[in-house]
């Protein structure tokens, strides 16, 4: 049973947005996006407190939460031209990885069942695992393709004894069949890890990855242009990952693994809206906002604005399909259209 909160923040919804029950489909019927608090980070392997993140970024805002979010840029309200609930968070406990997978997987894929797009705030990477398995039992098992905002490929294999933890999710996501290697596409890595052995592993199944260097010498629309050709070859629907430490620690410091040259906050936000205007996007996670180690709130407002932004772009998106020209998400609305 998901609960808003109580053991890791206030008792809140996502900026106000109407509750649900995960495990009564009635009380998100019809629904387009369900958003699912995965408070677990008991796979850290340096700093945690994730388990915050949750509760920080439903709050992380200094507008009223009246349900209610009008972008400036793409002219919609996200949370009223969506039907958009909120799961409350699912019981997760650091001394029991493979209890709390579970319990998230489940709650995944009974949102996905229903059609509605999940939408995980964590939690440490560790999540990313029952997050893209559980939508992918739905949507097809290497069917969905991955797009991966991340500072390290968290692509380990046995990291401290265990199988399961922040730093291998993506591994056994390649390994269980449900994200084929060659349609997963990592975006801003950097940095002294993983080594050899993982490199030669992850080339090994086709995986492709934009490390900063190339993204700094290309730059990030040509890159993010060539992976959105990639993750479509083949694969129908994509699942968004974006751990915030894809951002240098300047706009990210409150994050378990800091890794300094990343991208910038305003860089994350435009190609959050590139993927999730330009992309049929599934699913989603927002992870590692670790509020102990955050600055004024710096890193929970910008986990909060990942997901409006995603939510504003796939609501544009949905607009647009219905008539009318494309919009260029890299171009200013001057019509206000």
């Amino acid at each position: 049973m998901a609960r808003y909160g109580p053991m890791f923040g206030a008792d809140l919804t996502f900026l106000g947005v109407d509750r649900c029950d995960v495990t009564d489909p009635g009380t998100f019927a019809g629904a387009d996006v369900v958003i699912i608090g995965a408070p677990f980070d008991g796979g850290t392997s340096n700093r945690p407190g994730a388990r915050f993140g949750p509760a920080a970024i439903r709050q992380a805002c200094y507008l009223p939460h009246d349900g209610s979010r009008p972008s400036l840029a793409l002219r919609v309200d996200a949370l009223r031209d969506l039907r958009v609930f909120d799961a409350g968070d699912i019981e997760c406990y650091s001394g029991d990885v493979e209890g709390s997978i579970s319990a998230i997987e489940e709650a995944v894929r009974r949102v996905a069942s229903c059609g509605a797009i999940p939408v995980v705030l964590g939690g440490d990477h560790t999540v990313a695992l029952p997050d893209a398995r559980g939508v992918a039992r739905i949507r097809g098992m290497g069917r969905v393709s991955m797009i991966h905002f991340d500072a390290h490929a968290d692509t380990g294999d046995i990291s401290f004894g265990h199988l399961y933890g922040h730093g291998q999710p993506m591994r056994r996501l390649i390994e269980s069949g449900a994200i084929r290697g060659d349609r997963f596409l990592q975006i801003g890595l950097r940095g002294y890890w993983p080594g050899p052995g993982t490199l030669a592993w992850m080339a090994e199944r086709g995986m492709r990855s934009y490390e900063m260097t190339e993204i700094t010498a290309r730059g990030l629309d040509d890159c993010l242009t060539e992976a959105f050709g990639i993750a479509l070859d083949d694969c129908e629907s994509v699942f968004l990952s974006v751990d915030v430490d894809v951002c240098d620690p300047g706009h990210a410091p409150g994050t378990g693994t800091p890794e300094p040259g990343g991208l910038t906050a305003r860089q994350l936000l435009d190609s959050v809206r590139r993927v999730c205007y330009e992309l049929p996007v599934v699913g989603m996670d927002v992870v590692e906002v670790a509020p102990p180690y955050d600055h004024a709130d710096i890193t929970a407002y910008l986990g909060n604005r990942v997901v409006l932004e995603a939510l504003s772009a796939i609501a544009r998106r949905r607009r647009d399909a219905e008539g009318g020209p494309r919009w260029d998400p890299r171009q200013p609305l001057l019509d206000g259209r």
